[in-house]
């Protein structure tokens, strides 16, 4: 009997030495189940176990490739810097001026009197002052949150941590739009939550692929980014909402919608206001003001506030009650108004520079968006492209880190664009389209 680890460990090897190359295929499973004279289950396994290591990525109907990229913890490249001049992963604004602004706000909060009463522990609930402005903040020309249904957290990614724990138990099902936020997948798996992946289309999601995987399996919520979707920048149509709003109503099924980058696209109005319900939003400060003191925002439905600030709590999702009484400022007195405007005038004008740089490519994006989805051209994977693109200098996120399932593996990659100075941006892309251009021959 055959250990098909320890064939995992002979071919690890081998991409180790340097005898199986990045990008080289390996046979498929039957023939080097054949040549080795072991069951085709084994090969199978073993080819698993290399995937699960991040030494190979397999894609149907091409085969199993040797990863060209060393194995990447999930969700690290879009939350720590890579290392590298150009860091296309990360993506967090900055507006001209933006610490003189919020050094302004925050100097009446280091007064001794106010200041003992920011250090104290901050409840799920806020304050009274914090529910108003988030709710004003918050507030579209066809919804307005109800400020007794708003919840803190330390940043938006314990939002969704924390509404998906009070929802979904280990075992549990969510659906996902097929390309999610790889953070996502993280929580998920901390969670226990299997995550399902849902069909979209260039108005986003499919409502009748959530029906078709909730009679399949009952999922037990889904997440949705419907506008501004990161990485396609795809923003749902009204019609597709309201679609989506019926069928979701239909099955009683709740809905976590992440709103983290709606402020780039004034006037939109989110689900909640078709499904109030049954729809958790997620917001927050990190890209509005800035990633290193930050609060992450739920509005849940009325019957579950106690519910979600009982994970909230339980999760040690709480928000710091000094940046929440800065955050409050911020907000009260128009700092967060003028970041937001400034940003969302700087967020067009590095789209500018991507469509002069990426002219003639298959780039999706949304003049509005701080983000690109780039589809290859043949015959770029997209691991072998982010290797290429690191030994000049520049940082991407492969396609694959935001695909749901094994078997999902576009050749694209999502290009960061809030990062890097506009000098370096430009400098960067154009790098990259020559990169991209360089192969396109072979």
């Amino acid at each position: 009997m055959h250990d098909y680890r320890r064939i995992a460990d002979r071919i690890a090897a081998d991409i180790a030495t340097g005898r199986l190359r990045p990008g080289e295929r390996l046979p498929p499973q039957r023939k080097f189940a054949r040549r080795h004279g072991i069951a085709a289950s084994t090969a199978e396994r073993a080819y698993g176990e290399l995937v699960r290591r991040g030494l190979v990525v397999g894609e149907v109907g091409r085969g199993t490739f040797v990863k060209a990229t060393a194995p990447v913890r999930p969700g690290r490249g879009l939350i720590e810097d890579a290392g590298t001049p150009v860091n296309l992963e990360l993506n967090y604004p900055s507006a001209e001026g933006q610490s003189e602004l919020l050094a302004d706000a925050l100097a009446p909060l280091l007064r001794p009197d106010v200041l003992t009463e920011a250090l104290r522990p901050a409840a799920a609930t806020g304050t009274p002052a914090a529910r108003e402005a988030v709710a004003a903040l918050l507030t579209t020309p066809g919804w307005r949150p109800d400020p007794s249904r708003i919840l803190f957290t330390g940043n938006a990614r314990q939002s969704v941590a924390a509404a998906l724990a009070s929802l979904v138990r280990p075992g549990g099902r969510v659906g996902v739009e097929e390309l999610t936020y790889p953070v996502v997948k993280e929580i998920a798996g901390r969670l226990g939550i299997t995550l399902v992946p849902l069909a979209t289309d260039e108005e986003g999601l499919r409502p009748e692929s959530v029906a078709a995987a909730h009679r399949t399996a009952p999922l037990s919520a889904l997440y949705v980014q419907p506008t501004l979707h990161n990485p396609t920048s795809v923003t749902t149509s009204d019609e597709r909402r309201r679609q989506l709003a019926l069928t979701v109503s239909d099955l009683e099924l709740p809905v976590v919608e992440d709103r983290i980058w709606s402020f780039l696209a004034e006037n939109d109005d989110p689900l909640a206001a078709l499904a109030p319900a049954l729809t958790h939003v997620v917001d927050g400060l990190s890209k509005r003001v800035a990633p290193g003191l930050t609060v992450g925002f739920l509005v849940v439905p009325e019957q579950r506030v106690d519910a979600v600030a009982d994970a909230v709590r339980s999760g040690g999702w709480s928000a710091g009650r000094f940046a929440l009484e800065a955050g409050v400022r911020w907000t009260v007195d128009g700092t967060v108004a003028r970041l937001v405007e400034a940003k969302r005038a700087d967020a067009a004008r590095r789209q500018r520079v991507l469509a002069e740089c990426l002219a003639g490519f298959a780039v999706r994006s949304d003049p509005r968006a701080y983000y690109a989805w780039w589809h290859l051209p043949a015959p770029w994977r997209a691991d072998t492209f982010t290797a290429a693109a690191a030994a000049l200098g520049i940082a991407v996120t492969p396609g694959p880190s935001f695909a749901v399932g094994p078997n999902r593996t576009p050749d694209a990659v999502r290009l960061g664009l809030a990062s890097a100075a506009v000098p370096d941006l430009e400098r960067a892309l154009r790098a990259l389209a020559g990169l991209a251009a360089s192969r396109t021959d072979r």
